[in-house]
Order: C-alpha cells, then sequence, then structure tokens
C-alpha cells in the first residue's frame, strides 16, 4: 500500500512540474519539450523524484498513443503527394543512416565494427515532436509539417525492426572480434525478416483499420467509441509485437485508416472528444518521457564518453544530411517534388528522441560496448533536442517558412466559422432527411444557418476583394496542387501502362518547369 501510495504521489508531481513547465514555455517561446529535457537535467541532481526511463516504459506504454495520435492527424490526401519522399526516407534514409553512420565510428577505431553498425541501427529513430509544435505555432505549411511527421511515424518503425534484425544478426555472425556467417545468407535473412516484419504490421493494421470504422459506424457514443480507440492502439501493438511483427507500424497503418474516415464514421461529438482525448494523451506521454530522458542523464559518465559522443554526434549530422540532400533529389525526380528549404528543414529538424533511448537501454548486458552505445545515444539526443530543436525557428524565418500575416490569420478565421457553419448544416440536414430531426426545428435552424452562410460567405468575399495579396497566394497554392494532382495522375497512368515513358517524362517536365516558377503558374499542362 505504501508503495503503491509513493507512486502515486510520484505521479502528482511530474504532472505538476509538467503543467508549470508547459505554461513557462508558452511564456518563453520556446518547445516546451526541450524546457522539460532542462527540467529533468536539473532534477537529476536531487534524491527525493526518482523514476527510471525503462525501454519497456517506453515501448509498450508510451510509444503506442503518440504513433496512434500522430497517425490520427495524417490526412491520406495530403500523404499520398509526398508518399515518395516519405517511403524513402523511412526505408532506404534509415538504412543509409545506420551505414554511414556505422562507417563513421568504425573509422574512427572507438568501437568495433558490429558495435558501431548496431549504434547507427537504433539512432536513425527520429523524433518531430519539438519541431512539429513549432510548425503549427508559427504557421509554417502544412504540407511541410505532414512530411516530417509521416517520415518520422514511419521511420521509427522502420528502425525499430532494422535494429532487431541487425542484433540478431550480430548473434549469427560471432562475437565483436570477428563473425563466422555467411555473407549472403546474412543478407538473404535480413531482407526475409524485414519483408515479414514490416509488412505483416502494416497488414495487421489495415485489417484492424478497417473493422474499427465498420464498428465505429454503428455506434454513437463517443465514450464507446473513444474507449475502443484505445483498445485498438494499445491492443494492436501488442498483438502485433507477440508474432513479432512491427507493433508501430500496425498502429500507424490503424490510426492513418481510422483518422481518415473518423468524419464519415463518427458524429461531430465523438470525432471531438476522440480527437481531444489523444491530444491531451499524447501531450502527458511527451512530457513524461522528455522530463526522464533529462533526469536519467548522468553527467559524469557523459563527460568521461566526451569523445565518442562528439563523433557520434559528427557522425549522425552528416548521415543525415546525406541521407535527406540524397534521397530528395531522386524523389524529384521519380516522384514528388520536395523544394530545397523542405530539404534543409528535413536536415536539422530530424531530432532523436525516445525510440532510440528505448532501444539503446534495451541492448543485453552480453553487447559489446553497451555503455558507449547508451552514452552516445544520450549524447545525440540532448544535442539534437538543446541545439537543433532550439535553433529551428531561426531556419524556418530564414527560410520564409515561418509567419503568417495578419491578414492572412483573418482570412482564414473567417474561413473557419464559414466551413465551421456549412458542416453544421450539412450535418442538420442528414438528420432531417433521415427523419431524426423535427421538420419544424429543421426549418428554423435552416434560415438561421443559411442567412449564417450567406453572411460569412459575403464577408470572406469582401475580405479577399480588399486584399488582392491573400486572394493570389490562395490561387497560387490552388494552382500548384491542381498541377501536383495533374503529376499524380500522369504517374498513375505511366503505372497502368496508358502513357509511355517518353511521353510521361515529357509531362513531368512540363509540370516541373511549371511548379519551380516564381510566378503563380496555370493549373495546366499548357502553363510550361
Amino acid at each position: 500500500m505504501e508503495n503503491l501510495l509513493s507512486l502515486e504521489i510520484t505521479v502528482v508531481e511530474l504532472l505538476l512540474l509538467v503543467s508549470v513547465v508547459a505554461m513557462l514555455a508558452q511564456r518563453i517561446r520556446v518547445p516546451y519539450t526541450v524546457v522539460l529535457v532542462l527540467v529533468g537535467l536539473l532534477l537529476s541532481f536531487q534524491q527525493e523524484l526518482q523514476f527510471s526511463l525503462t525501454p519497456e516504459l517506453i515501448l509498450l506504454l508510451i510509444l503506442p498513443p503518440l504513433v496512434f495520435e500522430a497517425a490520427l492527424h495524417i490526412e491520406i490526401t495530403t500523404l499520398r503527394g509526398i508518399i515518395v519522399p516519405v517511403l524513402l526516407l523511412a526505408i532506404p534514409g534509415v538504412l543509409l543512416v545506420m551505414f554511414i553512420v556505422g562507417g563513421i565510428l568504425s573509422l574512427s577505431g572507438l568501437v568495433g565494427w558490429r558495435t558501431a553498425l548496431l549504434f547507427g541501427s537504433l539512432i536513425a529513430a527520429t523524433d518531430p515532436v519539438a519541431v512539429v509544435s513549432l510548425f503549427k505555432a508559427l504557421g509554417a505549411p502544412k504540407r511541410l509539417a505532414t512530411l516530417v511527421e509521416s517520415e518520422s511515424l514511419f521511420n521509427d518503425g522502420t528502425t525499430i525492426v532494422v535494429f532487431h534484425i541487425v542484433v540478431a544478426v550480430l548473434f549469427m555472425t560471432g562475437s565483436e572480434q570477428g563473425g563466422t556467417g555467411n555473407l549472403f545468407d546474412v543478407m538473404v535473412y535480413g531482407v526475409f525478416q524485414f519483408l515479414r516484419v514490416a509488412l505483416g504490421g502494416v497488414g495487421i493494421g489495415v485489417a484492424v483499420g478497417i473493422i474499427g470504422n465498420r464498428i465505429f459506424a454503428l455506434l454513437d457514443d463517443h465514450l464507446i467509441e473513444t474507449t475502443l480507440s484505445t483498445v485498438i492502439a494499445y491492443g494492436i501493438y501488442v498483438f502485433a509485437e507477440s508474432f513479432h511483427l512491427s507493433g508501430v507500424l500496425a498502429v500507424v497503418s490503424a490510426g492513418i485508416l481510422i483518422g481518415a474516415r473518423s468524419s464519415g464514421s463518427m458524429s461531430p461529438t465523438t470525432r471531438t472528444v476522440l480527437m481531444n482525448f489523444w491530444e491531451y494523451v499524447a501531450f502527458l506521454a511527451n512530457s513524461i518521457v522528455f522530463i526522464l530522458i533529462g533526469m536519467e542523464v548522468v553527467f559524469d559518465r557523459l563527460v568521461a564518453a566526451s569523445l565518442p559522443i562528439l563523433v557520434a554526434v559528427v557522425a549522425v549530422l552528416l548521415a543525415r544530411a546525406m541521407s535527406v540532400y540524397a534521397l530528395s533529389f531522386l524523389s524529384n525526380r521519380i516522384g514528388e517534388r520536395v523544394p530545397i528549404s523542405y530539404q534543409h528543414i528535413l536536415f536539422w529538424g530530424g531530432l532523436r528522441g525516445a525510440v532510440s533511448l528505448a532501444l539503446a537501454l534495451s541492448l543485453g548486458f552480453d553487447i559489446p560496448h553497451r555503455d558507449v552505445i547508451i552514452n552516445m545515444t544520450f549524447g545525440v539526443v540532448l544535442f539534437t533536442l538543446l541545439v537543433q530543436a532550439t535553433t529551428i525557428n531561426g531556419l524556418l524565418a530564414r527560410l520564409g517558412l515561418a509567419g503568417r500575416h495578419k491578414a492572412e490569420l483573418e482570412y482564414e478565421r473567417i474561413q473557419g466559422r464559414l466551413l465551421a457553419v456549412r458542416a453544421a448544416y450539412q450535418r442538420l440536414r442528414q438528420q432531417y432527411d433521415s427523419g431524426i430531426l423535427d421538420p419544424l426545428a429543421w426549418n428554423i435552424v435552416k434560415n438561421e444557418l443559411e442567412a449564417r452562410m450567406s453572411a460569412l460567405q459575403q464577408e470572406l468575399d469582401d475580405f479577399a476583394a480588399a486584399n488582392p495579396e491573400i486572394l493570389a497566394k490562395i490561387i497560387h497554392s490552388a494552382q500548384r496542387e491542381a498541377l501536383r494532382t495533374q503529376r499524380a495522375a500522369i504517374m498513375d497512368l505511366h503505372r497502368d501502362g496508358l502513357l509511355s515513358e517518353s511521353v510521361a517524362h515529357q509531362l513531368f517536365a512540363e509540370i516541373d518547369q511549371a511548379l519551380e516558377s516564381p510566378a503563380a503558374p496555370e493549373a495546366g499542362l499548357t502553363s510550361a
């Protein structure tokens, strides 16, 4: 009983601390995750508040809700337009980072090549929480935020799979000093395991997402549906992992499908409650894990391992830069274009966090140089959070990706009110057509909503006419979206054999030229 009471007091103290830190972060305009780490560092010097950061705590308790909440907000239409760079960064990108980091550390002579490769496999996971929160606060482009967050979601799943394969291969091929396994057999084993674990996890997630949407469509109780979403987030992770499949990719797949269909399978009230609930859970999980990261730091060990940490930081930065710029160039050639400004943000915003730490802490004590790996991981995580996360704001502003004109915000406010009233009108119209809403009540409310929509539409038109630069930006954005949609359609036609390769490349070149033009392009191929 005393142990339970002590745990409850500790949790309450952590939550109170998190609340105070979040309020402080809002005032000083610094990512709250960074402030939490700093507070955790200060708490590491005291003895009263103790809480251990374990791999089980991160991977089983904290990771599923973080992944599920982020996946709920990924729009399939937006994701479809950036799926090429996302998959390139999440699969080949992880392998590139692993081999580049492992190669640099191995050449440094600080650790053996097997241990270097193991560290490279776990440090490839990115954590964009601090960056994405800044995107929202600064009004960065939605496509950029979706690109960063989507890459991280799939990146985490891939990294965990690759890490476990690397650990298994190390045991197959012998000790740090030398291996006895056949290289071809090892490669075949690695590829087979990756496909099995990754595709198996995605398959489970898609199946559960489809079934979950059908169940949600039959219900209209926000408490039950929120509870079921919790069961899905944790249950599908445990279920997939019990079959040695990717729990992260299962949760990502299910979350994206449920989020995409929530407007059709859930009532507006349920959807609002669901999103608010998961936003709170994600805030809580992030807050706890980042403050515990700071509390787990042992400065004496980091100082003693300063040289390996310095080499690791340089290796991670070089590997991230090479993977982002090389794969973005490839994506620009074969799929959706990634502007150079986005590439800079992807590079500097490739923070490391909880997943890398959890994988490092999960290493067995028989792994050579285990302590060095853990120290390097903590060092890299602290560098990315305390240096990169605090300077990304200036980089966004320098690249012209942060901040919106007051007129743009006012236009958004008017448009938001109009869209909200239209959604209410459509919802009540559905209820009236289904016989749920009383005709007398519908007639009264309908007149009110129609008058409100008419007034807001007129206000929006007048505002656009008085601010032609805002209207020009909106038109320009719509034209670029039309061009991107045409590019995706041409790719589908080429894949289906309806367009020859030469014609497809010619049309791609025309659209790419229009997209690169600083002037507002026409929404068609003739603009080129």
